[in-house]
């Protein structure tokens, strides 16, 4: 059994062919997929998707990258985490790589979904590009261990992974890991503890080799956990069976 901790069932690209997409899940041993709020206005959408399907879970959240919406304030987060089939808060976090100038503003967001997750108790579901460092140290400084989480799509060094599992974070790999030029990342998923593992596709992007280029979908989480048990020395069965058991360990209100 394999499990997709992060996907976009509600993006344009994958909404039209979801019932293709589950039968495909079902094809592939792929039981359950989290479906990762990116923005409120769209967040309506993404939880009728999942309020039809008892294997669709979702979060909520806007993500760092999207600077002209509606900023929710804790309490607004808090509130709509109630819903039901919300397991998380997220996804959040830093992204420095497409924003420049005075990014204040991403970092308060940070901050407010952190309080948000702690005043809930459900987890984080954290996204860092090029802002590791901050990403940490808010962490530490908002009490984020309280709750743990997610270190989604995983593209950071051994050292960032360490001080994240030391906040009660997991580590989630996506199809990048597959990519011939990810050999830093790959020897991460060789090395760090298996109970701290986590698979995804993020999809509709980043599919993994052999369908590097074309359009993601959950079914094709089972290669980002064949590449893991390739590094691993493992069957795909046992990375599948791991991260299966981690996922429902840090989503605990989503059953199996």
């Amino acid at each position: 059994m394999f499990v997709d901790s992060h996907c976009h069932l509600d993006f344009p690209e994958l909404a039209p062919q979801l019932p293709e997409i589950l039968a495909k899940m079902q094809d592939n041993g792929v039981s359950h997929a989290l479906c990762v709020s990116v923005n409120l206005g769209d967040w309506p959408r993404l939880m009728e998707i999942v309020g039809r399907h008892s294997n669709l879970w979702a979060s909520v959240g806007v993500h760092p990258d999207y600077e002209d919406v509606d900023d929710p304030s804790v309490d607004e987060l808090v509130a709509l985490a109630a819903t039901p089939k919300v397991a998380a808060i997220g996804e959040t976090g830093l992204d420095y790589y497409r924003l420049t100038g005075d990014l204040e503003w991403q970092r308060d967001r940070f901050r407010r979904h952190i309080r948000a997750a702690r005043a809930t108790g459900k987890p984080l579901i954290i996204h860092t590009r090029s802002a590791a460092a901050d990403t940490l140290r808010i962490m530490e400084e908002e009490g984020a261990a309280e709750v743990g989480g997610v270190m989604h799509c995983f593209t950071e060094s051994r050292d960032v992974a360490e001080a994240a599992m030391a906040m009660n974070f997991y580590i989630s790999f996506s199809g990048i890991v597959t990519f011939k030029s990810a050999r830093e990342l790959q020897e991460v998923a060789r090395d760090i503890p298996l109970d701290r593992v986590l698979i995804e596709t993020d999809s509709p992007y980043l599919a993994p080799v052999p369908f590097r280029g074309k359009l993601n979908d959950p079914s094709k989480v089972v290669h980002v956990a064949e590449k893991i048990a390739d590094l691993r020395g493992m069957s795909p069965a046992e990375v599948g069976a791991a991260s299966t058991n981690n996922f429902f360990n840090l989503f605990k209100e989503i059953a199996r």
